[in-house]
């Protein structure tokens, strides 16, 4: 597997060189909105600890992460009065990850409704600001 390569995107955004709509942010999670949403309350849980994704991530780096994967998907479900939450997450190319940095996408989920394709086209950013509110709120 190659190497972690901090240059990508979510480094970035991690070191305040790219802004993001926080969500939520702590010592080992930083919670941002997708900017190419799936659907409304689409965000991305990103582990601050350097891994490619979770295939060379530290179980410490896991165990830190996945309790704010599960606290934000519950919070952008009532948010969003959602009737359900998908969590994705891609390893390798061939899977379809794009970003190499270990992050997990929450996308609440509406019966009867399809969601956009990922990465189909970002969303004004005042939608997003409103919908990271509506979030925050819920938490």
């Amino acid at each position: 597997m190659p190497a972690y390569d901090d240059s990508n995107i979510f480094g970035r955004m991690l070191r305040g060189e790219i802004p993001a709509i926080t969500v939520y942010e702590d010592e080992d999670t930083l919670v941002i909105m997708d900017i190419m949403p799936q659907t409304k309350g689409h965000c991305l849980i990103i582990p601050k600890a350097p891994s490619r994704n979770l295939l060379d991530a530290s179980d410490e780096a896991l165990a830190r992460t996945i309790p704010i994967v599960a606290k934000i998907a519950r919070a952008a479900k009532k948010a969003f009065e959602a009737d359900g939450v998908q969590i994705i997450q891609f390893n390798e190319e061939a899977a379809g990850q794009t970003v190499f940095h270990l992050h997990f996408h929450v996308i609440p989920s509406y019966a009867g409704t399809e969601s956009r394709k990922h990465a189909a086209g970002e969303v004004d950013r005042d939608v997003l600001k409103e919908h990271c509110e509506a979030i925050k709120a819920a938490l």
